[in-house]
């Protein structure tokens, strides 16, 4: 079996010794080159036709964001991107994922040997993930042609959802490739729409960043979740990374619970968590989608969903950077529709409509 080939690009020399030691050290990945910066990686790569790169986030001669733009649209490769922990670190890397990067990784800022040494089987884990992940190319649109009107998006229907988005909620469990996915899906979704509740693999300190990038693109609010807060429609709550989220009932009112905990399906914030509370507290009032993702994590809880009365929408392999969730939802019998991710929100709004005034209020 061939190893997969790695190329390191970070600035400090220190963090390239200990990525090659990490990856060297594993029976199926090799590091076959290390670069102080990328115009020294961009010849690596030329020559040693590498299967995945880590990339620095912030480096000298080109950023890691400037060099990552030009790769993915000149020569797209699976990408894991090494972020620093701090907020200028995840907001770079939230335009890195935007861009086609895998994954990351997040070293701390200080302690950075024995924090990378702690990290390294998530390290490896991510370049085996993203070795075998869906590349996506940078795709630029094109500018029309003089007197060529731009293509219209088709119509969709806008007329109030009203009452039945106070009775619904959607339930959204994503992992690799979700950041992405998931803007996709809220994207589409109208500012009336029912209240939206997120479990996205992520490391703490991320998902603020994350959540504020999605505010500023979206129709509906999309912030952290918080303990105890109500659950509204026309908002989206994303789990903090390093928390479970669930969801619990009080009185006519859905309230979001952030709790810590052992992480579940080796994950916290764990899809499981969320989902198993969406059968248990929502049931026929849930909307469950499962999105790209490695693993197993929330299937079988989605299963539990189905058998509550949700209705399930799973993102096809075509449209996924890693088949793994869904394809597990699949196989545990939890999907009502397995679709391309950007059918996904029309087809949830489209039931919503149709479906209006048969919600069934429970108590």
């Amino acid at each position: 079996m061939p190893k997969t080939r790695v190329i390191v690009v970070d600035d400090s020399a220190l963090v390239r010794s200990l990525l090659a030691e990490i990856i060297n050290r594993q029976p199926d990945m090799e590091c076959i080159g290390a670069a102080a910066d990328p115009l020294v990686a961009r010849e690596m790569i030329r020559n040693l036709n590498p299967d995945v790169i880590t990339l620095d986030v912030e480096m000298p001669r080109m950023d890691g964001i400037d060099f990552l733009s030009k790769l993915m649209r000149l020569r797209p490769m699976p990408v894991v991107m090494v972020s620093t922990l701090t907020e200028r670190g995840a907001e770079v890397t939230m335009k890195a994922l935007e861009l086609g990067a895998i994954d990351f990784v997040a070293k701390p800022k200080i302690g950075v040997a024995d924090g990378l040494r702690l990290l390294a089987e998530d390290i490896t884990d991510k370049v085996r993930i993203a070795s075998k992940a869906h590349i996506r190319k940078a795709v630029v649109p094109a500018p029309a042609a003089p007197g060529c009107p731009t293509p219209a998006r088709p119509a969709v229907n806008s007329s109030p959802l009203g009452r039945l988005s106070t009775e619904k909620i959607i339930f959204i469990g994503a992992s690799t490739g979700g950041t992405e996915a998931t803007k996709e899906v809220l994207m589409n979704l109208p500012p009336d729409c029912p209240a939206v509740v997120i479990t996205q693999h992520m490391p703490p300190g991320f998902t603020k960043s994350y959540a504020a990038r999605l505010d500023g693109l979206c129709k509906i609010r999309v912030a952290e979740a918080r303990d105890g807060e109500r659950i509204l429609p026309g908002h989206a709550y994303i789990a903090p990374g390093g928390f479970h989220l669930s969801v619990e009932r009080s009185g006519a009112n859905y309230l979001a619970r952030v709790q810590d905990g052992d992480p579940v399906n080796r994950h916290k914030p764990s899809v499981e968590v969320l989902f198993k509370s969406a059968a248990r507290v929502v049931g026929p009032n849930a909307l469950g989608i499962m999105l790209t993702g490695m693993g197993g994590d929330g299937a079988r809880a989605m299963k539990e969903m189905r058998d509550a009365g949700s209705y399930n929408y799973v993102q096809d392999e075509a449209s996924c950077v890693v088949f793994g969730m869904p394809r597990e939802a699949i196989n545990a019998g939890a999907a009502h529709e397995v679709l391309p991710l950007t059918q996904i929100a029309g087809k949830l709004v489209e039931r919503l409509r149709s479906t209006a005034g048969m919600s069934t209020n429970r108590v």
